[in-house]
């Protein structure tokens, strides 16, 4: 360890969310690269801390960088258990090889590991239960699927 550096604070799980994704639309190419969303069509919030459903509504906004990246912006609401609303804003960034990029892109299997797909989540809600969550940040490692795109989502103690 650097003597400069303290540990890094821990990860803690706090739960999957998988997210039923529709089809990509297309803006066009623009300043930075091709503009385009997909449509969140629900999913399902299952962990230690989190449980429930993805409200059908949510887009996840996207820029294919000229470099063969992907920012992304997810906008989406969690309804939990309890029906207490969360907002979820998550921002993130998938690479790889080319190659791989394209058998994502085409819906084709690709494993986890042979791409880069990280994002850090912010929550916002006003249910008093989950108060909480609007002082957490947290940071996902996601795998995208032909329909669907699961975040396992973890809190920086």
């Amino acid at each position: 360890m650097d003597p400069l550096f303290p540990e890094p604070p821990p990860l803690l799980a706090m739960c999957r969310i998988v997210c039923d994704v529709g089809e990509l639309v297309s803006l066009g190419e623009a300043p930075g690269g091709e503009r385009r969303y997909v449509p969140l069509t629900g999913g399902t919030v299952t962990g230690p801390e989190l449980h429930g459903t993805v409200v059908p509504g949510g887009v996840d906004w996207q820029v294919a960088r000229p470099d063969g990246a992907l920012d992304i912006q997810a906008h989406y609401v969690l309804r939990l258990d309890d029906g207490a609303l969360v907002e979820v804003q998550s921002k993130g960034l998938r690479h790889g090889p080319p190659e791989v990029m394209r058998r994502l892109a085409a819906g084709e299997p690709v494993e986890r590991d042979a791409y880069f797909f990280r994002t850090v989540i912010r929550f916002a809600t006003g249910a008093p239960h989950w108060l909480h969550l609007n002082k957490v940040i947290a940071l996902a490692s996601a795998a995208r699927h032909a329909r669907q795109v699961v975040l396992d989502v973890y809190r920086v103690a």
